[in-house]
C-alpha cells in the first residue's frame, strides 16, 4: 500500500468514527504530515484522492472540509459531477430560448430521507419547488426541489422562474461547488405525461441530485425527470 493510501485510510477512519464530522474542517496539511509521518506531497495526493471520491471539498484559503455522506442506495449508480451551470445557463449557451413554468412553490416539511440528505432537523422547513423547464417551446425537464429555508430566507417564487443557481451566485455569499447524482430510468406519472407532453409508456431519465457548497454543506435536493430522449454524458479525468 502506498503512503498516500494509508493516509486516505486513516482520514476515512476518522470520518467514520466521528473524529472529523461532516462539515468540519480537516487539520491543516502540516498537522496531517506530523500525524502520519509523511511529506506534504503525500498529504496533497491523499486529499486529491479523497476529493475525487467525493468525501471532501476544498475551499481556497481555508482548507479541506468533510462532505455530508450520501445515503447508499442499492443498485444505483452514483456520479460526482462538476457541471454546476444549471439548465438555464446550459440552454442559453446553446442559443435556445428558455422558459420556466413554476408549478408549485411552497413551504413544507421534507420527507425524512430528503431531510437527512440536507442535514435538516425534524422540525425544520424547506422550500418545495416544482418546475417545468422549457427550451425553444419544448418541455424538457420537470424538477422537484427542496432547499432549507434557514439558508435562503429571502428566496421568492420569481427567483425559481429564472434560475436558482443564478440566485445563489448573484445574491448570496455562498459558493456552489459540487453535486452527487443518482441516475435511473423511470416511468412518467399521468401529471408528468401532461406537463412534459409524453406518452405514458415513454421512459424518463431521472437524475436525483444533492448539491453542496464549497464548505461541504448540502443545500439542495432535486429530482429531475428528463424527457424526449435526454442523455447524460459523464467525462472522467485522470
Amino acid at each position: 500500500m502506498h503512503k498516500y493510501e494509508q493516509v486516505v485510510r486513516g482520514i476515512k477512519q476518522g470520518i467514520d468514527s466521528g473524529e472529523y464530522p461532516a462539515g468540519d474542517l480537516l487539520p491543516p496539511a502540516q498537522k496531517l504530515c506530523e500525524r502520519y509521518d509523511v511529506s506534504k506531497i503525500t498529504i496533497k495526493r491523499a486529499l486529491d484522492q479523497m476529493e475525487l471520491e467525493g468525501l471532501i471539498t476544498r475551499r481556497k484559503g481555508s482548507g479541506a472540509y468533510v462532505k455530508t455522506p450520501v445515503p447508499a442506495q442499492k443498485g444505483l449508480d452514483k456520479e460526482v459531477s462538476a457541471d454546476m451551470l444549471g439548465f438555464y445557463a446550459q440552454q442559453t449557451e446553446l442559443g435556445k430560448t428558455v422558459r420556466t413554468d413554476v408549478v408549485d412553490f411552497d413551504v413544507a416539511s421534507p420527507p425524512k430521507s430528503v431531510a437527512q440528505s440536507l442535514t435538516m432537523e425534524n422540525d425544520e422547513f424547506a422550500y418545495y419547488i416544482c418546475r417545468v423547464r422549457i427550451a425553444d417551446g419544448t418541455p424538457w425537464t420537470i424538477e422537484y426541489t427542496y432547499m432549507p429555508i434557514k439558508l435562503f430566507p429571502d428566496l421568492r417564487r420569481h427567483d425559481a422562474e429564472v434560475s436558482l443557481f443564478s440566485y445563489i451566485n448573484e445574491r448570496t455569499d455562498y459558493t456552489i461547488a459540487s453535486s452527487h447524482r443518482t441516475i435511473r430510468a423511470v416511468k412518467p406519472t399521468p401529471e408528468e405525461c401532461r406537463l412534459l407532453d409524453v406518452a405514458d409508456d415513454e421512459p424518463l431519465l431521472e437524475i436525483e441530485q444533492i448539491v453542496y457548497f464549497d464548505d461541504g454543506r448540502p443545500f439542495q435536493y432535486t429530482r429531475q425527470r428528463h424527457a424526449h430522449g435526454a442523455e447524460f454524458v459523464s467525462v472522467g479525468l485522470k
